[in-house]
């Protein structure tokens, strides 16, 4: 491993592992972006092979430190679709893992639900006899759709809203998850739409604010999840923030320290911009962040409002005036509180006219690298 004050090189994911474990001795939490490919799911599972290894010599049901979420967490959960009788679909939990520890006796469904209520419309029950989960949508008292198929978005929220469950059962010291030492947490968003992306950061955010008990790992390839968590710890110094690379031609992998590396965001937030105007999906939220973005061009340039790099392209100075009044009071108003982040809305016809031409200046008269923001974007 090599090492200097931003950047340190590694040849195994399982050192990366033990890195993350040594930070985690000084920090309370770990914030890591990487790109598709890299190893994010195959680190964390290298980071839990660690804790068992560590208590190698202890009783079976303490070899394990590490509760954590990935694609073999969602693997614990298999559909059972009824397929000779098509009625009865449920989804059928994995009984002989530990994730499942205790169940039984814990206010399961009341913690589930706390968190599926913000993120979806469906009910479920669980018979825990039978190690089972059935769905249904409650439309009036007397209309009820029983044994529904969720959709695949659905299944991934209800998954992740269990994993929640179990994480606050950990943080408050229940019997069955006092083995928790540290949760991971890699790539919560798979087949979820910006709006969920945002609110399951605010979940995780939730969950951080109010307990501080257990170290946290969050690793994701999503530009506007990393985005959003790392708004929540802007004026922390209880996190490390990490960008994670491979070098396919070396096989080594590097990691490089951005909490103080202002210009990782500047692109990060600008390759979220970039892709919600060339696919035209715009929401109001995004006014908050290209404020964000403008205000760390301001800081940079030695500005001290953002307004100051707001530059109208057009010949006429009156109209240039005017409109720099325009999209000043626009992005005063449409950024007004950390609530817009949080309940996105579509924007109008004008809006998106208005955003469009403010960022299209933005980019002519402030250069960027482009093959960056592709990269991240």
């Amino acid at each position: 491993m090599s090492t200097n004050t931003s950047v340190q090189e590694f040849n195994s994911l399982s050192e990366i592992a033990q890195h993350y474990r040594d930070i985690l001795e000084k920090k309370k939490y770990i914030i890591c972006f990487a790109h598709n490919g890299t190893g994010k799911t195959r680190l964390s599972m290298e980071f839990k092979n660690i804790g068992k290894q560590l208590n190698q010599n202890q009783p079976e049901e303490l070899q394990r430190d590490t509760l954590y979420f990935n694609a073999f967490t969602e693997d614990l959960f298999v559909w059972d679709n009824d397929l000779e009788n098509d009625n009865q679909r449920v989804l059928r939990l994995n009984s002989q893992s530990k994730f499942f520890n205790g169940l039984h006796e814990l206010p399961m469904e009341e913690k589930i639900q706390f968190f599926l209520r913000e993120l979806a419309d469906f009910d479920f029950k669980i018979d825990y006899n039978n190690s089972q989960v059935s769905f249904y949508r409650e439309f009036s008292e007397t209309m009820i759709e029983e044994n529904i198929k969720i959709s695949r978005g659905e299944e991934n929220i209800f998954k992740w809203c269990f994993f929640l469950a179990i994480v606050l059962l950990a943080l408050e010291g229940q019997e069955a998850y006092k083995w928790v030492k540290y949760i991971y947490i890699d790539d919560p968003i798979s087949s979820l739409d910006e709006q969920n992306v945002i609110n399951i950061a605010y979940q995780i955010n939730k969950i951080i604010s109010q307990y501080t008990n257990i170290p946290i790992i969050i690793s994701t390839h999503h530009t506007l999840f990393f985005s959003v968590i790392s708004h929540f710890f802007k004026k922390s110094n209880e996190v490390s923030k990490i960008y994670l690379n491979y070098n396919k031609d070396n096989k080594t992998y590097k990691i490089i320290n951005i909490e103080s590396t202002p210009f990782f965001h500047h692109i990060a937030l600008l390759a979220e911009l970039e892709k919600a105007v060339r696919t035209d999906k715009l929401y109001t939220y995004h006014f908050n962040t290209l404020r964000s973005l403008l205000e760390k061009t301001a800081s940079f340039h030695g500005f001290t409002e953002f307004a100051d790099c707001i530059i109208i392209d057009d010949k006429n100075e009156r109209d240039k005036d005017r409109k720099k009044v325009i999209y000043t009071r626009l992005l005063h108003t449409m950024s007004h509180g950390g609530h817009s982040l949080f309940e996105p809305v579509e924007m109008v016809g004008d809006n998106k006219q208005h955003f469009k031409e403010l960022f299209y200046d933005f980019l002519k008269n402030y250069k960027f690298n482009k093959n960056a923001v592709k990269k991240l974007g």
